[in-house]
């Protein structure tokens, strides 16, 4: 099936549609499996799920949780930032998931571990994923093969540079390293939803819609092997 591209008025528009698949998913199978991202793309999304819980009470309890990645090396003034931490801040604290239901890569759980440890509930129901300007999915940077699996990653200088806006803009202060799931783990979910928010993702859509195959200078084109994704994007103006 081909990519289905959903254009939305801003990013309030896309949580409210994001947040509907996995408020529906989880209505419907209450132990369902999601791969989970962070940075400012899903903040809306997360937003619109805690509404509906503090209003419809939406059943979280029985659901388990993936996230795409985390930082290696955090300095313990900037924990804070640890994906984690922004998973708490953002969503877990305002919903009824049980903490122990979420699981976040580790040194520990490189290669095919984190992979096992998702195979022990089931298949990923929905992947939710921002893009980098360079157009990394999660920390898979430019050149990544699209067999990886979770793997340890030296971030690049765009990357950090992008992200530096979490540490007073100081790139020195955020790590150089992260561990991320791979391309292969995340094409392996039923069904993927990319958000993208302003111009600066433009190029990355745009190599996306014009790949005909993977291309591993942009990491996003591995969406192409996958039957179920829908890209969400806000109005830009040409």
């Amino acid at each position: 099936m081909p990519i289905k591209y959903i254009q939305c008025n801003d990013s309030i528009e896309i949580g409210n549609q994001v947040s509907k698949l996995f408020i529906d998913q989880v209505r419907n199978y209450p132990e369902s499996v999601f791969i989970l991202a962070t940075g400012s793309s899903p903040i809306t999304t997360y937003q619109s799920i805690v509404n509906d819980y503090k209003i419809n009470k939406t059943d979280w309890s029985r659901v388990f949780t993936f996230n795409l990645d985390e930082y290696l090396g955090l300095k313990d003034e900037h924990m804070n930032q640890s994906y984690q931490q922004f998973m708490n801040v953002n969503l877990f604290n305002h919903i009824n998931i049980q903490k122990n239901n979420t699981y976040f890569p580790s040194y520990k759980l490189v290669g095919a571990k984190y992979q096992e440890l998702i195979n022990k509930y089931h298949q990923v129901d929905i992947a939710i994923l921002g893009v980098g300007n360079n157009g990394h999915i999660a920390f898979n940077e430019p050149g990544t093969l699209i067999s990886e699996q979770t793997h340890v990653v030296n971030l690049t200088e765009s990357s950090r540079q992008a992200n530096s806006r979490f540490f007073d803009n100081d790139i020195n202060e955020v790590p150089k390293q992260a561990v991320t799931v791979g391309l292969s783990e995340i094409l392996k979910a039923k069904r993927i939803v990319l958000i993208a928010i302003g111009k600066a993702k433009r190029t990355a859509i745009e190599r996306l819609k014009q790949a005909k195959d993977f291309d591993p200078n942009w990491p996003i084109t591995a969406l192409t092997k996958h039957n179920d994704v829908i890209v969400y994007t806000d109005k830009l103006e040409n």
